[in-house]
């Protein structure tokens, strides 16, 4: 399957590899998490007592999130759908524009039904809050702030959790994920 190099899977892919790259010029190995040790992932290559070292895997197919748009009665971006359900990988550390983050990712099939169940319950309090739907990618140092995707522009943006306050970081989520820069902490 040959992939448009402008899409956002390819940017995304081309950014795990960007970071897998990184971690082996600074560290000497693949990208390592103590945190997921004992838990199943097609990234796995090794496992410690301590350490799990990973790379990125491309899923054979996309991911399928109907039943959160039929859940909710709203269809998603297909941005969403390419981020979160063209790989698995652990959770990539980077900065945009000098501002930590953490971009969120599928470890696993099980993981990705978490992921499901907290989109919906996101998508839902923006429901009850009366707030346009967006759909969460990274997280941030300020524990109520998040990097999302606009549900109906499709512009990725910082918000502010239960606030209306959002602000526009990227007109699209390929021109962020090919702005964003990979760190190893």
């Amino acid at each position: 399957m040959e992939k448009n190099m402008s899409s956002a899977d390819s940017a995304l892919f081309s950014l795990s590899q960007r970071f897998v790259e990184l971690c082996q010029q600074q560290t000497g190995h693949l990208p390592q998490d103590n945190d997921l040790v004992g838990l199943p992932s097609p990234c796995i290559e090794e496992t410690t007592d301590h350490s799990v070292y990973w790379l990125p895997v491309v899923r054979d197919s996309q991911a399928d999130f109907s039943n959160i748009e039929e859940a909710i009665e709203l269809t998603l971006h297909p941005d969403i759908a390419l981020f979160y359900g063209s790989q698995y990988s652990a959770d990539i550390p980077a900065q945009w524009n000098n501002n930590a983050l953490t971009l969120l990712q599928v470890w696993s099939d099980e993981d990705f039904i978490r992921l499901q169940e907290n989109i919906l319950g996101h998508l839902v309090m923006q429901r009850r809050l009366k707030q346009k739907p967006t759909v969460f990618i990274a997280t941030t140092d300020d524990e109520m702030q998040v990097v999302s995707i606009c549900n109906i522009s499709g512009e990725v943006i910082l918000e502010t959790l239960g606030s209306k306050e959002r602000q526009i970081l990227a007109p699209t989520l390929v021109e962020f994920l090919t702005q964003v820069n990979p760190v190893v902490y």
